[in-house]
């Protein structure tokens, strides 16, 4: 117990160290005192009696330091004392303190802004528990019909007879998207639900916050009508009332009773509001050729990903045999969920952060450089540390706590500035970032932006604290306090990381230069349509409000006229899914006159449902034929329109007008092509082909339709009229995605311009840092050569010579740094090819533009004090010695 004792007396004293050693100090100077008086008695004259006290005692200093060693930790004593000098020093210099800190302020905010995101989505296990064991079932689609897709959604009957098959999974789960009109309450809301299977909450391992999740026996048909609601929609309308479990609200125009409510954390998937049962009628149940669905699993606890894959394509091929007809060449992949949501955004994550990592990497670079600078000037005092006795170890372990402790200000920094950034991050990745409502600066951030300060304060003080152990003490002392020599040695590591920062900056910027190449190339592609004027809005009809096709149809014929009726109206109609905006239908065609094929085997296209006028409204060409009509109506003949691509394809050096095709997902029955129209993107500007066909809503009725309307005035004067007139048609139906259609266009790019942004932001302050250290590396040697410079200048060297002199010392790294950095970039162009579209990632134009940047920057950075240095007087340059 006594040692115990002694150790945590031991620990805690360095923290107590003021008191202890002004007591200390007291009592040593007591014992000289009584000392002294002793060999005064002993008949010593009073100077020979101190002499004695303290030759005795051994030394104050010495004394203190042994006694400090026996109570406390000397390493941790030591380290304590070394911070609290540090932090002395940087109150004594507030400009550089304050200029480093703001420099590392930047390039560590900018990590831990990036990091947290990458934290959330990709580092971070699924809140659920056991996440390792659920997994993503995908079919795969047959390569000759999806050339380039790995994986494709399921139907109805190929997940029954998975879910009754297997034995890799305790459960399996399916799901998809629902619709829910919220009415009954203020506004109508159109919202949107994850319609589920009775297993699905089962499955994630999910726990509500009030009530219960959704179990087996809710997606029975006479059980149905009942919801778990999101957190957010329970805050957002129903004011977080705690009594709202076993109460009723009217979706979709029907009851619904509120079973519970499931927290924001656990939100999956990621576009659900609110959760309904998943009910099928027998008919849908035996759909096999038609894929809308998602499935998850669970993995049983002794089975791993590759005995389910093994199985899964089993049971694939097992049914490729029994049902040809609608899945031959249709196999089945088992991915880890999490690994399958961040797929598509992880290498674009890693690929930013990356480029933040370089950004602090030059402040790195840029901190120790001045430091270097600021421990030369303290060459004299820690000669004299040397001198009186502290090793090379003391005076290191002095200068990378001082860099350390400045690094770590700058963490605080930067973690503060992180805050606010992340969530402008979040927002500009929009819906397409998975695990969004996750992203939040929490403790593993906290110790990440730590743990890159505190290397970040190493790595820079590393230059410094070497400079100094190669210096002799001697020369050193001999020199003036504040002035340290300049040497070749000095003069390579600073050089080095002037390299260093331009070749990192310089990868940056062509990163930058690429995406912004291929923005513009983006914006350059024809999508098809005239965007100019265009406002689009969305309904979805509920179906107990509107129960029949024929509702359907009845009910856009109202509203088309009316809103056609809308003073400054030039055209409008509708589409079920908007180009550009994702979603949409890709279904088989059978073309007439070619053997035929089943499902399975049968080519696949888009399939759009429109109004009549469509081509018109959104700007389409007609090339050949005509628009569908009013006339295009159920009982009338089946008609249908296709793209350019498509007629070349299926009726290559042939009028497409007139032939015949099978949309069997549709019906049996054969469509006449009477127009052909010019081609539009459907899902990106990137896409080469689109192969489309058009059949009219009339023919086809649908609930959900994309308004489309052209105006003779800017669009935001007609939107609030073209509303007003939907709610009287109904007045209940709520009208959401109101956005113009340049937004649309600008949405489908929102990614790469977001990149471009960001990367473009990092490569500017790269530069910039960049920039600061070629100009303060040549000021610094500037001063260091004033005595040369003005001997030169003595000896009749004109001031061009100077200037010459001062730009080719600077440029030599600067040019160093823009070779290396285009070997980097040319090895990073595989990284980059998935990133840039009409360039390659090694576009000649791209590499010399960013090259002439960086030397024109780094001129300038040399001009400066290449300009200072003419401006010695050589007479008083001379006479500083």
């Amino acid at each position: 117990m006594r040692r115990a004792r002694g150790w945590l007396a031991r620990a805690i004293a360095p923290f107590g160290g003021g008191r202890t050693d002004s007591e200390i100090d007291e009592e040593l100077r007591s014992h000289i005192e009584l000392h002294v008086v002793d060999n005064i008695r002993a008949g010593m004259t009073p100077d020979d009696a101190h002499r004695e006290a303290w030759m005795a005692l051994g030394g104050l200093e010495r004394t203190k330091d042994e006694y400090r060693d026996q109570r406390g930790f000397p390493v941790i004593d030591s380290l304590i004392r070394d911070v609290r000098h540090a932090i002395r020093l940087l109150l004594k210099s507030p400009g550089f303190s304050l200029t480093a800190i703001a420099i590392l302020g930047l390039g560590i905010g900018a990590n831990a802004a990036i990091f947290s995101v990458v934290n959330a989505v990709v580092l971070r296990p699924l809140p659920f528990p056991d996440p390792s064991r659920i997994m993503r079932v995908w079919h795969t689609p047959p390569r000759e019909q999806f050339s380039g897709m790995a994986t494709f959604s399921v139907s109805p009957a190929n997940y029954l007879d998975w879910r009754a098959q297997n034995t890799a999974f305790e459960r399996l789960a399916i799901y998809g998207f629902r619709p829910a009109n919220l009415t009954g309450r203020g506004e109508p809301d159109a919202l949107r639900a994850g319609a589920v299977s009775g297993e699905f909450f089962e499955v994630l391992g999910a726990r509500a916050l009030l009530g219960r999740t959704l179990g087996p026996g809710d997606d029975e048909r006479d059980r149905s009508h009942v919801v778990v609601l999101g957190e957010a929609v329970w805050k957002s309308r129903f004011g977080g009332d705690f009594g709202i479990v076993g109460r009723t609200i009217q979706l979709n125009s029907e009851p619904y009773t509120v079973v519970g409510v499931l927290p924001q954390r656990l939100k999956f998937p990621a576009f659900a509001d609110m959760w309904l049962p998943l009910v099928w009628t027998a008919e849908q149940r035996a759909v096999r050729g038609n894929h809308n669905y998602l499935v998850i699993g669970r993995l049983h606890p002794d089975v791993d990903v590759r005995r389910a894959q093994a199985e899964m394509t089993t049971i694939s091929q097992r049914l490729e045999r029994l049902y040809p007809a609608d899945d031959k060449g249709w196999g089945a992949v088992v991915l880890p969920l999490h690994e399958d949501m961040v797929s598509n955004v992880r290498w674009g994550l890693l690929v930013l952060l990356g480029a933040v990592g370089c950004v602090l990497l030059i402040a790195c670079a840029n901190l120790a450089n001045l430091l270097l600078a600021r421990v030369l000037g303290r060459a004299r005092e820690l000669a004299i540390r040397s001198a009186v006795g502290a090793g090379r170890g003391r005076i290191i372990q002095q200068l990378l706590v001082e860099s350390t402790v400045l690094a770590l200000a700058g963490g605080v920094v930067g973690f503060l500035a992180a805050s606010w950034t992340t969530g402008l991050i979040v927002e500009s990745f929009g819906r397409s970032l998975p695990r969004a409502a996750e992203v939040a600066l929490d403790g593993r951030v906290l110790a990440f932006t730590c743990a890159i300060a505190i290397a970040t304060g190493i790595v820079a003080g590393v230059a410094p604290a070497w400079r100094m152990t190669q210096g002799d003490a001697g020369e050193a002392l001999k020199q003036g306090m504040g002035r340290g020599g300049s040497h070749a040695g000095e003069r390579r590591v600073r050089n080095v990381l002037v390299t260093t920062e331009v070749a990192l900056a310089l990868m940056l910027l062509v990163a930058a230069g690429l995406l912004i190449r291929t923005l513009s190339q983006l914006r350059a592609v024809d999508p098809g349509i005239d965007p100019r004027n265009v406002v689009t809005m969305t309904v979805m009809l509920p179906r107990a409000t509107y129960p029949e096709r024929s509702d359907f149809v009845r009910f856009f014929d109202r509203a088309v006229a009316r809103v056609r009726a809308v003073p400054g109206v030039h055209a409008a109609s509708g589409i079920d899914s908007l180009p550009l905006a994702g979603g949409g239908s890709m279904q088989p065609v059978a073309i007439d006159g070619e053997p035929a094929r089943p499902l399975s085997e049968q080519p696949e296209v888009a399939v759009r449902e429109i109004l009549a006028g469509y081509p018109g409204a959104v700007g389409m060409r007609i090339l050949d034929g005509r628009d569908l009509g009013e006339g295009d109506r159920e009982g009338r003949a089946r008609v249908a329109i296709v793209s350019a691509s498509m007629a070349r394809r299926f009726w290559p050096n042939q009028r497409a007008i007139g032939k015949r095709l099978t949309l069997g997902l549709i019906s049996n029955d054969m469509r006449e092509v009477v127009g052909v129209v010019s081609d539009v993107k459907i899902n990106g500007l990137n896409e080469t082909e689109s192969q489309m066909v058009y059949v009219p809503a009339t023919q086809v009725p649908t609930p959900r339709m994309s308004l489309v309307v052209r105006s003779t005035v800017p669009t935001e004067a007609i939107t609030a009229s073209v509303v007003a007139a939907l709610h009287a048609v109904d007045a209940e139906l709520p009208v959401v995605d109101i956005h113009t259609m340049d937004e649309v266009i600008g949405e489908s790019i929102a990614q790469q311009r977001f990149a471009m942004r960001l990367l473009t932001a990092f490569a500017a302050l790269a530069l910039l840092l960049a920039a600061v250290g070629i100009y303060g590396v040549l000021s610094y040697t500037v001063r260091q050569r004033v005595q040369e410079i003005g001997i030169r200048m003595a000896l009749g060297a004109a001031r061009l010579d100077v200037v010459r002199l001062i730009v080719v010392e600077g440029l030599k790294p600067t040019l160093a740094g823009l070779g290396i950095g285009l070997l980097g970039a040319a090895a990073l162009g595989r990284v980059l090819s998935t990133l840039v579209f009409g360039v390659t990632p090694r576009d000649a134009a791209t590499f010399a533009a960013v090259s002439g940047v960086v030397i024109v920057v780094g001129l300038l950075s040399c001009l400066l004090p290449a300009y200072r240095a003419t401006r010695v007087d050589p007479l008083q340059a001379l006479r500083t010695e």
